[in-house]
């Protein structure tokens, strides 16, 4: 079974912005729900955004129009681009991937392959 690492995470402040990459150990998860998910202290995990197979995305309202996630089937790599970062997206953020499913889930327990995590920190 393959993992996924993230990187990218830090430390901004409100208004900055920064990118968080997933990269996949197989090449064939491109072909199955990618999605990203955060959690922060008390709160339950979410689903921030997600990318089908064939490229279909999907955000959580509260991130559409800043977050904007891509993948990079050459690279096997998952990445999402947060602008405009508040206080509230101050989280640990996690990459995942649910196979065989139609059409991407939102929960996690669909997901069965899940990266370590990576934490966010906006400041305001």
């Amino acid at each position: 079974q393959g993992h996924l690492v993230e990187s990218g995470g830090g430390s901004v402040q409100a208004g900055g912005s920064l990118r968080l990459s997933c990269a996949a150990s197989a090449d064939t998860y491109s072909n199955y729900c990618m999605a990203w998910f955060r959690q922060a202290p008390g709160k339950e995990r979410e689903r921030v955004a997600v990318i089908s197979g064939d490229g279909g995305t999907t955000y959580a309202d509260s991130v559409k129009g800043r977050f904007t996630i891509s993948k990079d089937n050459a690279e096997n790599t998952v990445n999402l681009q947060m602008n405009s970062l508040k206080p509230e997206d101050t989280a640990m953020y996690y990459c995942a991937v649910a196979f065989d499913v139609w059409p991407c889930p939102p929960h996690r327990v669909a997901y069965a392959i899940w990266g370590q995590g990576t934490q966010v920190t906006v400041s305001s």
